[in-house]
């Protein structure tokens, strides 16, 4: 390693061993870094193994943690700086250190008087930021907290995924931030859990006066969240009984559609695609509708004349061919996992924003042709492997 490089890990070393270590960020991920790292988030904390320095993994759509001696957070950094990061910023009490690299690999290091010098709040258990506060009342209405705003045990699993679920979508606000005035659909939204969530999370966030309306067959539950809207005061959040096939909105800005199940899903989309919606987050449950068509013709087919095995490949195809068409329409896709519910065991998520469009004849806009081309080729190909005459999400567009 070069020397000015080593400089700055030896620096590390030094300001954590004497107590002034505040914090660190490892910034400008390379091409080759893993896919969704956005950054590393660096600072001490007091275990009861001893003291560490904890690593936060930023993703796009979640954080990951792990905790180094260190000696090992060193060799970390050895190993990450100029790898698969160009730029490092230390901070200490005495010092701010950054350390960038060049396009040709040149690395600069360079130091200022220090923005912080209090030592650093080392308590591994420290408060996190919350995105919702669980005395809401609304959450007390809903019965996934007491009347002192202490979540019940019986409901701690629907908490995490509250939770989990804004934990993405202000990941996605960071980089596709909301209109002022913006408009938002839940596509078949139940008993309201994430609806009532997520208007509560958005109306709190300066400058927006949100929109939500949630859209639900069962009138029973319409009218349950209706009163509970008014009761908390969210003049924004409105639940109405209708078929998302028959909902017609004039805008969205953002649809969210959680285990609408099999092709429900997929009409969800479609209005999303339709209506250009800025942001889509979907995750699919019950996928019957390929896995009654699919007849495999390529490689996997002895493997799945076993039924779980081809249940659980037609659920991949499905929506793979969803991401794959989200593409073909200007999206840029994310698949990952999600938090499964004690109605299904699905924890597939999609989450969709909109690529960046072309104004062209008179206003109109349309996708770049090439990656429509490339996306609709990657689609032909796997209803061929796979025997499949029509993806339902192809035919509602």
């Amino acid at each position: 390693m070069e020397p000015v490089i080593q400089r700055f890990p030896d620096i590390f070393e030094t300001a954590f061993s004497s107590g002034q270590f505040l914090k660190c960020t490892l910034s400008k991920p390379v091409p080759t870094a893993p896919e969704g790292l956005k950054n590393i988030y660096l600072r001490p904390v007091a275990l009861k193994a001893g003291p560490r320095i904890a690593f936060t993994y930023r993703y796009k759509t979640r954080d990951e943690v792990k905790n180094f001696t260190l000696a090992e957070a060193k060799q970390q950094l050895e190993q990450l700086l100029g790898a698969l990061f160009l730029n490092a910023d230390l901070f200490t009490t005495e010092q701010d250190v950054t350390l960038s690299f060049a396009k040709n690999g040149k690395a600069t290091l360079s130091a200022k008087k220090p923005t912080q010098t209090e030592p650093a709040d080392t308590r591994h258990d420290r408060e996190k930021h919350r995105l919702l506060d669980p005395a809401a009342p609304w959450l007390h209405d809903l019965g996934i907290t007491n009347a002192k705003g202490e979540v019940l045990s019986t409901a701690q699993d629907k908490w995490k995924q509250i939770n989990k679920f804004l934990e993405i979508v202000d990941s996605l606000l960071r980089d596709h931030p909301l209109p002022p005035n913006a408009q938002i659909a839940d596509m078949g939204s139940g008993k309201g859990y994430l609806t009532f969530a997520l208007y509560d999370f958005l109306s709190r966030r300066p400058g927006l006066s949100p929109s939500v309306t949630g859209i639900e067959l069962r009138q029973n539950l319409v009218d349950f969240c209706n009163k509970i809207a008014q009761k908390a005061g969210f003049a924004g959040l409105q639940f109405i009984a209708n078929d998302i096939n028959d909902f017609q909105p004039e805008r969205l800005d953002l649809l969210i559609a959680l285990h609408a199940c099999d092709t429900a899903t997929d009409l969800a989309l479609a209005k999303g695609i339709h209506a250009r919606a800025g942001i889509v987050i979907v995750a699919p449950c019950c996928h019957k509708q390929v896995r009654r068509d699919m007849e495999t013709h390529n490689e996997l087919a002895p493997i799945l004349r076993h039924g779980i095995l081809e249940e659980r490949q037609a659920e991949i195809v499905t929506d793979g061919i969803r991401a794959l068409l989200l593409e073909a329409n200007g999206y840029k896709t994310n698949v990952f996992e999600f938090i499964s519910t004690e109605h299904t065991a699905k924890n597939v998520m999609i989450t969709a924003v909109d690529g960046g469009r072309e104004t062209v004849d008179g206003g109109r806009r349309a996708v770049d042709g090439g990656r429509r081309e490339e996306a609709l080729k990657k689609v032909a190909a796997l209803k061929a492997g796979f025997g499949i005459r029509e993806h339902y999400l192809e035919k509602l567009l």
